[in-house]
């Protein structure tokens, strides 16, 4: 069934599909997150994310998209993962990528989301040293980076400037949104590396 949820920090409405745990039900569909709310199922789309964030920072968005769907099936071979019980390390402070995990974990209010500097690559090179994250549940970690192709130094250079012109900030936007389409039309193993996967 289709549930309207809001929670109470959410600046805007967004629609969740609520159901039953079935067992064999996917743990990411190919367009929604699925996760379990102490033991109801619930899923989230990119455009909830996009909505639940604001829309200044789409790109940041769907590269969370991406890493969740990448790595949540690794946590939990058996189905949806409790999101309560997920802990978010990573190295990419961008709004997008917090608010889209906040949504779909709520890590950030439960204090399970962390900036860990250490997760920085630099062998990745100066645009995609940031994007990688980590998530942990129980015994399970997944380590994930971002691969070639997703992230360009020009957008990395423009987002560091402080002195953004007009005419930058436009280029900054369109750089954002390109960035969005490019990973949201991907396979998320095409976006995103699986650097390291334990279980104890």
């Amino acid at each position: 069934m289709a549930v309207n949820c809001r929670p109470p920090d959410a600046g805007g409405d967004f629609v969740a599909t609520s159901s039953r745990r079935t067992g064999s039900l996917g743990r990411v569909a190919p367009d929604r997150i699925v996760v379990l709310e102490r033991s109801r199922e619930i899923s989230f789309s990119f455009e909830a994310m996009l909505d639940y964030h604001g829309g200044g920072s789409p790109g940041g968005v769907a590269h969370a998209f991406k890493v969740m769907q990448r790595a949540l099936p690794l946590l939990d071979a058996g189905g949806p993962v409790e999101r309560r019980e997920i802990l978010i390390e990573t190295a990419f402070g961008g709004p997008g990528a917090r608010d889209a995990f906040e949504l779909v974990t709520r890590a950030v209010s439960d204090e399970r989301y962390s900036l860990e500097p250490s997760l920085t690559r630099p062998q990745d090179g100066r645009a995609r040293e940031r994007f990688v994250f980590r998530l942990r549940r129980r015994d399970q970690t997944v380590t994930v980076a971002v691969r070639q192709g997703f992230v360009t130094d020009e957008f990395i250079d423009l987002t560091r400037r402080d002195d953004r012109s007009p005419n930058e900030e436009r280029e900054l936007a369109a750089m954002k949104s390109d960035m969005a389409t490019r990973v949201m039309s991907a396979d998320a193993a095409a976006v995103y590396d699986v650097v390291t996967a334990a279980w104890r």
